[in-house]
């Protein structure tokens, strides 16, 4: 049995065909490995707060010398990288949004991207200590960026491998729903999807 954390970013509820392939995603997860438990975290719904100085603030110091303020600041992230190390697979939906990934997952990434809880800072370099986890990405665009000329463009998926790599996650597939708005590809492209899902 695994713990699934699914994480949504598109504000699209139903049209959206990154929730989409994430749901399906889940689904094959959940037939590899049969009473797994899948908790959903709708980061369009409910989004965590982008970060200010205060939360920065809080961040930047030692948890002993906490502020009641900052206790309260932190709690947020608390919660967060306590819901990402009870995970052992994430499936995390990436709309392409102008080349980069949705502002909510920008947030949720700052908030449990911390030194001395996901990652820590050694003479040999930063060590990443959310290690052993398997995240799958849904990834969807209206163009193509797995190969041809806009390939360069994609900044969300070689982003998300190396902040996620910076924290010890190394296993990470991609599953493109890709050509969505191009005549004669957007037809075929959520099953082509499905097709290439391997988990």
């Amino acid at each position: 049995m695994k713990n699934i954390l699914h994480i949504i970013t598109s504000p699209r509820g139903k049209e959206s065909i990154s929730i989409k392939l994430g749901n399906a995603l889940v689904n094959e997860v959940l037939q590899t490995h049969p009473g797994s438990t899948v908790t959903e975290l709708n980061l369009a719904e409910h989004p965590l707060p982008h970060l200010d100085e205060a939360t920065v603030n809080a961040l930047r110091t030692p948890v002993d010398q906490h502020t009641e303020l900052q206790k309260e600041v932190i709690k947020a992230s608390d919660a967060a990288i306590a819901q990402l190390f009870d995970a052992d697979i994430l499936v995390i939906g990436v709309p392409l949004y102008n080349f980069g990934v949705p502002s909510n997952l920008k947030s949720w990434l700052d908030h449990v991207l911390r030194a001395g809880k996901t990652f820590s800072y050694t003479a040999e370099g930063p060590k990443g200590l959310a290690a052993g986890k398997k995240v799958y990405l849904a990834f969807s665009s209206g163009g193509v960026y797995s190969e041809g000329p806009a390939t360069g463009l994609d900044f969300a998926t070689p982003y998300l491998t190396a902040v996620l790599g910076f924290i010890g996650i190394q296993d990470v597939s991609v599953i493109r729903a890709e050509g969505l708005a191009i005549p004669g590809l957007k037809e075929n492209a959520f099953d082509k999807a499905l097709a290439s899902i391997e988990v």
